[in-house]
């Protein structure tokens, strides 16, 4: 049974909070009144802070990462190597990889892998315009930094086959980076043990 508020408003504010991942009504209410504790001044600063964020953040047009400007800081950084490109899967992948400070390519943000029981197909990530990058020239070699995941080994495989014919080589991460295992989730010196040791993608394939 849902429970009934004395303020509409706070129950506006539950709702509201309990949208958000792995937050049920009993969080989100003890969160808004933990807010409601709080001064004036830090609810409003939270609020605006969601806001800006929502308003201000865009996807870079190269990488598809998340940005304030049309190009993210990463791609416009001419320090990097950007004949050098890390397929990872999300936002978050992005971030864990720049921590091991073993990488000083350029990213491609799929914005998720291949899943069909999902619903996501190859149309549904952002695969053609890597695939674009690739053509446009200057790129050597493409990284596979997917999760370990039968979904993450489909989708490399899907773009190993749509980079065929190219003259990049494709890469994956070595296996420091255990079958199963999501990207995010992985500590940072095996992630980054697993980026300097990586190997040819073919190299992984069946003999037939």
């Amino acid at each position: 049974m849902q429970q009934e508020f004395a303020s509409t408003l706070l129950e506006s504010a539950v709702t509201e909070l309990s949208r958000l991942p792995g937050i049920g009504r009993k969080t989100a209410l003890r969160l808004a009144l933990h807010i409601l504790r709080q001064d004036e001044a830090t609810g409003v600063a939270l609020g605006e802070a969601i806001i800006d964020m929502r308003r201000g953040i865009r996807y870079c047009r190269e990488c598809h990462n998340i940005s304030e400007t049309d190009v993210c800081p990463v791609c416009a950084n001419e320090a990097r190597d950007h004949s050098l490109i890390c397929v990872v899967e999300s936002i978050r992948d992005v971030m864990v990889i720049e921590n091991t400070r073993q990488f000083d390519g350029v990213y491609h943000v799929l914005g998720g892998v291949i899943s069909p029981v999902d619903g996501i197909g190859p149309d549904s990530l952002e695969i053609d315009s890597l695939v674009d990058r690739v053509r446009r020239g200057g790129v050597r070699e493409v990284i596979l930094a997917l999760s370990a995941t039968m979904e993450g080994e489909t989708t490399n495989f899907y773009i190993f086959r749509r980079l065929a014919g190219t003259d990049v080589t494709v890469t994956q991460l070595a296996r420091g980076v255990s079958v199963g295992n999501e990207i995010e989730y992985t500590d940072e010196v095996t992630l980054g043990r697993s980026l300097i040791n990586r190997t040819p993608f073919a190299d992984s394939l069946p003999a037939f």
